[in-house]
């Protein structure tokens, strides 16, 4: 069943006094209630898949710098945490539709990662790789995004002690892979950073998208990762 949102108690609603992103110098391909609209049903709409979600920094082109949270120096313009913290995720439909339709609808969509979702992510090339060779093996995949030149599988939530037991059972690790746990988050489309858009490579399918298990996947995910970057081949 598609998201729509529920109505709002505006007369309580306390507003927060930020510049719009006309005066900042944001300029978003399309209109700007089309994108706004975007990232509203897309962040009820991950809140409907059970995955807690927050509005996040979002890319501010100009005399401020690249990203809304105002430090000229930001490291990750657009893709990060501003206010409220990560920890006020939630998927609570009524402060969802809140967040982004009165309080920040230009927002960044971040998903709290730990709870109901995890991720592992990988250089774009890689990833590719590493999808071809799921497909071959005929082994499922749960929803792909291509985020700043990364692959990012999503999966079913881990803790670190899961998934340290898993790569120390591995000859290798490679440094390239990062992995999108506990205290972690993800920025989901239409989302965009400095650096451009997020965009699903594989979308989410069904009410509650099925997520696959990490250990399933991670030592196809090295492999292809260490042919990426001149390592040994993934297996035929």
């Amino acid at each position: 069943m598609p998201w729509t949102r529920p109505r709002l108690n505006r007369s309580k609603a306390p507003r927060r006094n930020s510049p719009s992103p006309r005066s900042l110098g944001l300029r978003w391909p399309g209109s700007r209630r089309r994108v706004r609209a975007a990232l509203l049903t897309a962040a009820g709409t991950a809140a409907g898949y059970g995955w807690p979600v927050l509005p996040g920094a979002y890319a501010v082109p100009g005399v401020l710098g690249p990203c809304s949270c105002g430090d000229p120096d930001c490291p990750a313009p657009g893709a990060h945490p501003d206010e409220p913290p990560l920890p006020a995720a939630t998927t609570d439909a009524r402060m969802v539709a809140w967040w982004w339709a009165e309080r920040a609808p230009d927002a960044s969509v971040l998903v709290a990662t730990g709870r109901t979702v995890s991720a592992v992510s990988l250089p774009a090339e890689a990833g590719a790789r590493a999808l071809e060779y799921f497909e071959l093996l005929d082994v499922p995949v749960g929803p792909v995004l291509l985020a700043q030149d990364r692959y990012v599988l999503l999966v079913a939530p881990y803790t670190l002690d899961e998934l340290g037991e898993l790569l120390a059972e591995q000859p290798w690790v490679p440094g390239v892979m990062r992995y999108h746990g506990p205290d972690g988050y993800l920025l989901l489309p239409p989302s965009r950073t400095a650096e451009g858009g997020v965009r699903w490579v594989r979308p989410p399918v069904g009410g509650r998208p099925w997520l696959p298990e990490v250990g399933g996947l991670l030592g196809a995910l090295i492999a292809a990762s260490t042919a990426a970057t001149g390592g040994s081949r993934l297996a035929g």
